[in-house]
């Protein structure tokens, strides 16, 4: 018995259609299998992993970039072995002795922490000069004394790279001079020392205060040289320079200028009284102040002259708000939102010294 044969019929596609040396796409799609489509899928998932990397290592380094600048500027905070801090680089303006508000410091580090990290500079030898922050990393060293608490033994620290010493200097400087309880006499001393330093190539104590006090007002910077001239005519003799008032110290510095032979004088009586006190010592100095002939006084003015302003009203921001004053002759009023009878009798009496030695004592402002 024969087979038969089965016929099919092929629908073939005209030449002209079919482009020369081309495979249709939609064959390739069919020839297409399993295994061909996974590995190009994992081509493609590896081709954007490859790109995500590369994005992310790119970062990194910039970030890793960004990290080493900071660090050298001294913008990243470390913690620093108090073993580690040199602090003989630079004269400090802080006065020597006991500190008497170090205890608050201490107090404010024990319950917050140190708010304000210190700043330092790399040495050769691996350890760090410090620039800014001696009464911090003296309240560090008086804890760690005091309690022997770890915590204590490292201090956070902002380190950037050693600069030239006037820029050193500077940075000390520049930060002191907002603080409100450091004196004339602190930065007159810095810059006679600074002046003194052959290291410095400073010449005299002018073109030092010229430097370290650039950021300074001009009036603020001819105070330092007053002062700075003062101690140098009574060297050795003051015990509380640093308790002198702006004013009194610039008016004996040019009573003194005018009259060579006072500064025996001063220095006599000073040295009189070996147990003064601060206050004692300033009353000394004023007495040669305040001491005038009947020549120097200033002839009374007449009632025809030209009479003052009755009163002066003006107002200060501060703290807890506005204070509205008004000054007249022989009285001053202040109104601030402030219980003044809560406040310490010492502080009080303090703060209305400040206030009379910072105002002009000129003869024409004072009632004889």
């Amino acid at each position: 018995m024969s087979r038969k044969r089965r016929m099919f019929d092929i629908d073939m596609p005209a030449m002209e259609d079919i482009p020369v040396g081309k495979v249709p796409d939609k064959v390739l799609e069919k020839r297409r299998g399993p295994m061909a489509a996974a590995i190009s899928e994992n081509a493609d998932a590896l081709r954007d992993q490859q790109s995500t990397e590369d994005t992310i290592r790119a970062e990194n380094d910039r970030l890793a970039h960004e990290l080493v600048r900071l660090r050298s500027e001294g913008l990243v905070t470390e913690r620093v072995a108090l073993s580690n801090v040199v602090t003989e680089k630079l004269t400090r303006d802080r006065k020597a002795g006991p500190d008497d508000e170090l205890d608050e410091l201490k107090d404010s580090i024990r319950d917050i922490g140190l708010s304000n990290p210190i700043r330092l500079e790399r040495r050769s030898d691996g350890r760090f000069d410090l620039i800014q922050g001696m009464r911090r990393l003296s309240a560090y060293r008086a804890l760690y004394e005091e309690t022997g608490d770890e915590n204590y033994a490292e201090i956070p620290a902002g380190i950037s790279d050693a600069a030239d010493i006037n820029d050193s200097y500077r940075r000390m400087v520049d930060e002191n001079l907002i603080r409100k309880d450091i004196s004339f006499a602190e930065m007159g001393t810095l810059a006679r020392a600074y002046a003194e330093d052959p290291a410095n190539d400073c010449a005299d104590v002018d073109k030092a205060v010229a430097i370290l006090f650039k950021s300074a007002s001009y009036t603020k910077r001819s105070y330092v040289r007053a002062f700075a001239s003062l101690l140098m005519m009574l060297d050795k003799v003051l015990m509380h320079p640093n308790d002198i008032p702006r004013n009194l110290g610039v008016t004996l510095k040019r009573k003194l200028d005018a009259d060579p032979g006072l500064v025996r004088q001063v220095s006599t009586a000073v040295m009189s009284e070996p147990e003064r006190d601060s206050a004692r010592e300033m009353a000394i100095l004023r007495s040669f102040v305040e001491v005038q002939t009947g020549a120097e006084k200033k002839p009374a003015p007449s009632s025809s002259g030209k009479t003052r302003r009755a009163k002066t009203t003006f107002q200060v921001s501060g703290r807890a708000g506005v204070a509205r004053c008004s000054a007249s002759n022989g009285r001053i009023e202040l109104k601030y939102d402030l219980d003044f009878t809560r406040v310490d009798r010492s502080k009080l009496e303090q703060a209305v010294a400040v206030l009379l030695d910072d105002l002009q004592e000129e003869d024409d402002l004072t009632h004889g």
